[in-house]
């Protein structure tokens, strides 16, 4: 019988032989050395993380050394363990047996614990939602959602999903969670690499994609437009004004828009953020103004992704997939 107090944690490696032969569990990260000589705070693994790697990523040091400090110091004798084997795609869970080891003489796992697999389950005896939890781009990690699920498959009477005749109602929870990280993926590259006029390029070549022919403003210029558009060779023009700021946009901002429009003209607001309440208030009153706030620039972005310049098509790299979504009526 499986005992809900404890723990459960997700692990993943490309050493099966280590986990599944030898009954560990291990992670890597040899220029550590030894955690347990690093003091029991998660201030001081970033410290030593930072110090070990100066060139990190600024957002990858906490999240690393959180794992670090984690198999350390928060993995307990008696938690559970759930790795997913690629080779026989094998769901495996485990019991933890042993308190943490450094073993140099590890090729590249070095940070190790003894373990007692318990059960091995084919993936399709868990659901849709439990599988995508355990599929984490993190190397180690506490598994939350579906951990119930996964201490219930460990009890003589469990049922795998596959033997159930009911759909997994997991599937459009499942489903919208890989949408939404796309889409939260795609924002944050954005972001972070197209700030200023690298925006207004980005934007300018996005409508290309959509079919429209593009004038970009000459850099510097004060006329407050930054990409003129045209659908074809006649009018109406499209005047674009694109802002990269992380702050909501206000309606003082939109008015300028408005103020370099002549008759005829239509504008466009592209922002990576979003619009105050006057502002929206303003474009809904304002019917020749259509603003794109960061959501729906993504949503166009999927829509265009294929026909983007090969540059962005590489600062925000997709793979079309398929994924299940639940059974129409």
């Amino acid at each position: 019988m499986a005992e809900p107090d404890k723990k459960m944690w997700g692990i993943h490696t490309q050493d099966e032989a280590l986990f599944l032969k030898m009954n560990k569990i291990a992670i890597g990260w040899r220029q550590m050395g030894d955690l347990s000589k690093i003091p029991p705070s998660r201030e001081d693994f970033k410290t030593k993380y930072f110090e070990t790697f100066p060139n990190a990523k600024k957002g990858s040091v906490p999240t690393s050394s959180g794992m670090l400090y984690r198999f350390c110091y928060e993995v307990q004798i008696g938690d559970y363990v759930v790795y997913p084997s690629k080779s026989d795609r094998m769901i495996n869970i485990g019991e933890v047996t042993g308190d943490y080891v450094y073993d140099p003489e590890q090729p590249e796992y070095v940070q190790v614990r003894s373990v007692k697999w318990l059960r091995h389950f084919p993936r399709m005896a868990f659901s849709q939602g439990a599988l995508y939890e355990i599929g984490s781009a993190m190397s180690f990690f506490t598994v939350k959602n579906y951990a119930d699920e996964f201490l219930a498959a460990l009890d003589k009477g469990f049922k795998n999903k596959s033997a159930v005749d009911d759909e997994d109602e997991t599937v459009g929870a499942t489903a919208d969670e890989i949408i939404e990280s796309t889409k939260d993926f795609i924002l944050k590259e954005l972001s972070r690499n197209l700030k200023g006029y690298d925006l207004e390029e980005f934007v300018a070549n996005l409508l290309r994609a959509m079919g429209y022919r593009t004038i970009v403003s000459p850099h510097g210029g004060d006329s407050g437009i930054d990409i003129t558009a045209y659908k074809d060779e006649l009018p109406p023009r499209i005047l674009v004004q694109v802002k990269s700021q992380d702050s909501d946009i206000k309606e003082t901002t939109i008015q300028s828009l408005k103020g370099a429009m002549r008759e005829g003209d239509y504008g466009l607001f592209v922002t990576l953020s979003s619009y105050t309440k006057n502002a929206q208030k303003y474009l809904d009153s304002t019917p020749i103004i259509r603003g794109i706030n960061g959501s729906e620039l993504v949503e166009l972005v999927l829509k265009y992704y294929d026909l983007l310049d090969e540059k962005y098509r590489k600062m925000i790299p997709l793979k079309l997939v398929y994924i299940p979504v639940p059974k129409q009526d």
